[in-house]
């Protein structure tokens, strides 16, 4: 494919001139905002649920494992096409950019369909084996039926994302986002409780939200590229070495995505194991689990960011640029990590109040929040350098890096120390996999980044 330029120095690559840290605020920072407005329809979720009962909340705290592990499928294909659009853009090569774009735009598509397929056959073995009992299944299911046939909305709104981050229109694929959840914000207490004389669905009332939002989310991504370089033209992909394109999308996006899926699906077995205490158990472990995932916003917010910053200088051969973004995002990832474990920690007994007034299910999110926020720094170290590592091409290695931190710590120092320490086991167990996989990540950034950086794949071109 013939390029439009034969110098890196290409326009639209903005991120690989000007401040790293300059770059790293304006990109992360509206990132932020759009990573809290998704985190919060969890939160808002949880809440309208939790006034319907114990056993729809503990419904709820089984599902939620495994719906973050579905849309971290979709947060893979958005990473491999911020990776794959991000170098082209770096390396001044605009044909194949919109090429890749439109051919993960399709990507998102297909993938949709086939997961959200298989997410309504296999709905009710899966929740069977994580221990979910008669009680909760049936909440379970009134909940995914309609979500398995909504999938293919998120999974497309992803992709879009996906384009606008590659671009480092950060403000965009924010827009996306609050859009988004306030539809759902809107739709929860309507559709979940009731109001104004109408009684709502219960549990299905937040797949309905949901999905709600995530149709009037694609609609707006798709009205927001037609403003932006790489708009949605599925006939670029005509003439653009398809076979080779699609192999250099996929070699990041399905690696990404299981590195994205790996840890909710670690705390899915970590909620099979806490099953076998009691609803009470999983309610609060699922509590804390979502005030958890608002609390690490910003980790996650820069861990997206990141990848446009490093992909734009990594594939404009500008290495040392895209070294010291990865410095700086490591930095703030262990102060601020230590700041919002302090808090969470202090606040406690407060938090676990908003979500629910039984006592066995306040013990139980006071105890997660008193030992798994001690590892958030480590956490984000960890996904900061995952989003490095598949901004360079090097999506292999972040997986082994998430599977080793679940696989090979998470689960097996909760299943052995449950006998000794009981619950806590499952929290010490989130903690120590932060807390080494943070160390492990470092190497591997140091290893990969700096002690044999190399050059470009030569199946990247």
């Amino acid at each position: 494919m013939a390029t439009s330029t034969e110098t890196p120095d290409n326009p639209r690559a903005k991120l690989v001139r000007g401040s790293i840290a300059g770059h790293l605020v304006t990109q992360t920072t509206p990132a932020i905002v759009g990573v809290a407005a998704i985190m919060s329809v969890g939160v808002i979720d949880a809440y309208f649920i939790g006034q319907l009962g114990a056993n729809e909340l503990a419904a709820i705290s089984f599902i939620f494992p495994v719906i973050t592990a579905l849309q971290s499928l979709g947060v893979g294909v958005m990473v491999g096409i911020n990776s794959v659009v991000s170098r082209a853009l770096g390396e001044g090569d605009d044909e194949r950019a919109l090429a890749r774009a439109n051919l993960g735009l399709m990507l998102g598509l297909a993938a949709g369909i086939v997961l959200g397929l298989l997410l309504y056959v296999l709905r009710r073995p899966l929740f069977q084996l994580m221990q979910a009992d008669a009680d909760v299944l049936p909440l379970i299911d009134l909940y995914m039926q309609p979500y398995a046939f909504g999938f293919i909305l998120m999974m497309t709104m992803m992709g879009a994302n996906g384009v606008l981050r590659g671009q480092g229109a950060a403000k965009s694929n924010t827009a996306v986002l609050i859009i988004y959840s306030m539809v759902n914000w809107v739709l929860d207490p309507l559709l979940i409780t009731g109001a104004f004389g109408f009684e709502g669905f219960g549990v299905a009332g937040a797949a309905y939200a949901t999905i709600g939002g995530w149709l009037v989310g694609v609609i707006v991504a798709f009205l927001l590229l037609e403003r932006h370089a790489l708009p949605f033209r599925p006939s670029a992909v005509r003439n653009c070495n398809f076979g080779r394109q699609l192999k250099a999308l996929t070699r990041v996006a399905g690696p990404a995505a299981f590195t994205n899926s790996i840890n909710p699906a670690g705390l899915a077995v970590l909620t099979s194991l806490l099953a076998i205490e009691g609803s009470a158990a999983v309610a609060g472990f699922g509590a804390g689990g979502r005030l958890q995932s608002f609390a690490v916003v910003p980790l996650l917010a820069l861990s997206g960011s990141i990848g446009a910053i490093v992909g734009q200088n990594w594939g404009a051969r500008q290495y040392d640029r895209a070294r010291r973004a990865l410095v700086q995002a490591g930095l703030f990832c262990l102060g601020y990590g230590l700041a919002s474990a302090v808090l969470l920690f202090s606040l406690r007994g407060w938090f676990a109040n908003l979500f629910s007034d039984e006592a066995q299910t306040l013990d139980a999110t006071t105890a997660y929040l008193s030992i798994s926020v001690w590892g958030y720094a480590g956490y984000g170290v960890l996904i900061v350098v995952n989003g490095a590592l598949n901004a360079i091409d090097r999506a292999s290695n972040a997986l082994a890096l998430s599977i080793t931190r679940v696989l090979l710590v998470m689960v097996p120092f909760a299943w052995l120390l449950r006998g000794a320490l009981g619950t806590d086991a499952i929290y010490y167990g989130e903690l120590a996999a932060n807390l080494l996989g943070g160390l492990a990540a470092a190497a591997i950034a140091w290893w990969v980044l700096w002690k044999r950086p190399g050059e470009q794949a030569a199946g990247d071109a």
